[in-house]
C-alpha cells in the first residue's frame, strides 16, 4: 500500500473522530470508536469501521450515522484539502466481541 494512501486514511479517521464528537452529540450514539479505515486505491471510497460499545444499541446507531453520511462527507470536505473526498461507506466492527479476555 503506498504511503500516500496511509496518509489520507489516517487523515480521514482523525478528521471524522473529530466530527464525530463536535458535530454530532445529537445523535445519542453512546461510546463509539472509529477504529479503521481503509481507502480505495483510486481514493475514490472510504471504508470506516466503527465501534460501538452497547451491543444492544449498535445497529440502531449504525443507522443514525448511515443517514448523515452526506453532512458527515460535506464536514470532511471543508476540512481536508484533497481534490476528491471519497464516498464515505460505515460498517460495524465488532472485533472486540471475539477476543478471548
Amino acid at each position: 500500500m503506498s504511503h500516500r494512501i496511509d496518509k489520507i486514511e489516517s487523515l480521514i479517521k482523525e478528521e471524522i473522530s473529530l466530527i464525530f464528537l463536535f458535530k454530532l452529540q445529537d445523535l445519542e450514539l453512546g461510546l463509539l470508536t472509529i477504529t479503521n479505515v481503509r481507502v480505495s486505491a483510486d481514493l475514490k471510497i472510504a471504508k470506516i469501521y466503527i465501534s460501538i460499545m452497547e451491543k444492544d444499541k449498535r445497529e440502531e446507531a449504525l443507522e443514525k450515522i448511515k443517514s448523515k453520511t452526506k453532512f458527515i462527507r460535506s464536514e470532511l470536505a471543508s476540512r481536508i484539502t484533497i481534490k476528491f473526498v471519497p464516498e464515505l461507506k460505515f460498517f460495524l466492527d465488532d472485533t472486540l466481541d471475539y477476543v478471548a479476555v
